[in-house]
């Protein structure tokens, strides 16, 4: 069949599926906090936007794909999404990277704060599971911050080494802080941990997880001096593969698996601490996490096994500390989503404070919809955003003014219609209990 070109003045949005998401954060209040912020920076130019626009408008170019500046000019040439939220004009890539270029790190501390505290103060969960880890941000420009150091895909290469607190629970970011790419995994780890609690107010951390990366004396004394749970993967030195060599009685705990509980002090310790053991048979688990003991390379015995090793002051059993570590790995997935889906790789500008702001909002867009995954989907497995983006948010609408009032239609088949329906009527609750199953 042969058709001809027509245009129509009618300003139609791909991204008709938003209004959930405009829905959600007027019902949380979310430009109410950014109003209540007083450390944000504010323009006092009447030709300037204003700071909830610009807010907005970056988390809402994250949520559509954007994960560099030059991509956020998508969202400004949609002149419906700018209607659904209110924004009497959409700023353009400079005016974000002139505002990000405003703040400081005393801005940073004092934002990331103020909305951190703001998340997890008002959700109905009194104890939280932390999970610290760090990553790597590799760099091909001349960045603030940007240094060699430990970059295990990109060798050689100048990188930043942000550190990330999550919250298991509720698949959230608690804390954010952006390091120069010679910092270590542990660099300021005590710093950033107490930052990080300060922003859970009187609410609790049950167990904090980290990997080897924190397997260090002082890490280990300071969550014992706050009286803190917590369960960290051990180095594999040379004392401690001497300690696995030695051990004879191990419990089976699965086709494979087993395990030890064992008493441990490095020479450096004042006291011994809680080590437990598990090793896996590689014939029976090929696929199993853990290291080999490189120094008994041709141990017939150890060559047939990957160990790994953790150091707790739990009183649970030694099977339960190694189950409770291991959903630590999703804190890895969460890294992955951040970087995929939130341009928490690609969001950089030349100074470092400024490029750490932005990355700072980039996890706020992400606790935010972490929040519209539990509260409004309520789905039993969370969808990444690029799955989202496309099941949920790509609907194409248009505005149409039907005598005073303006329509939004939304182009649906009835099958789908009932299930929008749903999703736009459902209430809004931070307070009510989560389920942590």
């Amino acid at each position: 069949m042969k058709f001809e070109l027509s245009f129509t003045n009618k300003e139609i949005t791909p991204w008709g599926g938003m209004v959930f998401l405009k829905q959600m954060l007027d019902k949380i209040g979310f430009r109410e906090q950014i109003e209540k912020c007083e450390s944000l920076p504010v323009s006092l130019s009447n030709n300037s936007y204003k700071k909830e626009v610009l807010l907005e408008s970056f988390i809402t170019s994250i949520w559509c794909g954007a994960n560099r500046f030059l991509h956020t000019e998508i969202t400004r040439a949609d002149k419906a999404l700018g209607e659904i939220f209110d924004w009497r004009k959409t700023p353009a890539q400079d005016a974000y990277k002139r505002y990000f270029g405003k703040f400081t790190q005393h801005i940073n501390q004092q934002v990331g704060h103020h909305f951190f505290s703001w998340f997890f103060q008002n959700l109905n969960l009194n104890y939280f599971t932390l999970d610290i880890d760090s990553s790597v941000i590799t760099r091909y420009g001349e960045q603030e911050g940007a240094k060699k150091g430990y970059n295990p895909k990109k060798k050689g290469r100048n990188s930043h080494h942000p550190i990330i607190a999550f919250v298991n629970d509720v698949k959230m970011v608690a804390n954010f802080w952006l390091r120069s790419g010679d910092a270590s995994s542990a660099n300021n780890f005590v710093g950033f941990l107490e930052e990080t609690l300060l922003n859970f107010g009187d609410k609790k951390v049950g167990l904090v997880r980290l990997d080897s990366g924190f397997f260090q004396k002082d890490i280990m004394d300071y969550l014992e001096l706050k009286t803190l749970q917590y369960i960290i993967a051990a180095k594999f030195t040379h004392p401690i593969q001497h300690l696995i060599d030695q051990q004879d009685f191990w419990i089976k705990v699965d086709e494979g698996i087993e395990i030890c509980d064992k008493y441990y002090q490095a020479k450096n310790w004042e006291k011994p601490r809680r080590i437990v053991i598990v090793r896996q048979k590689i014939a029976q688990r090929p696929n199993a996490a853990g290291r080999i003991l490189s120094l008994f390379p041709e141990d017939e015995i150890h060559r047939n096994y990957r160990y790994s090793a953790y150091i707790t002051n739990q009183e649970q059993s030694a099977t339960d500390v190694w189950r409770t570590y291991r959903n630590r790995g999703d804190a890895e997935n969460r890294i992955k989503e951040l970087k995929a889906d939130f341009g928490a790789e690609s969001f950089n500008l030349k100074g470092f404070f400024p490029t750490e702001a932005a990355l700072i909002f980039s996890m706020i867009a992400y606790n935010l919809m972490s929040i519209f995954r539990l509260f409004v989907l309520q789905e039993k497995t969370q969808k990444t955003l690029s799955t989202l983006r496309y099941r949920t948010f790509a609907i194409g609408a248009y505005f149409e003014k039907v005598g005073d009032t303006l329509k939004l239609k939304i182009a649906l088949t009835k099958k789908r219609r009932k299930w929008f329906v749903g999703i736009w009527d459902y209430p809004i609750d931070l307070s009510q209990k989560i389920s942590t199953a």
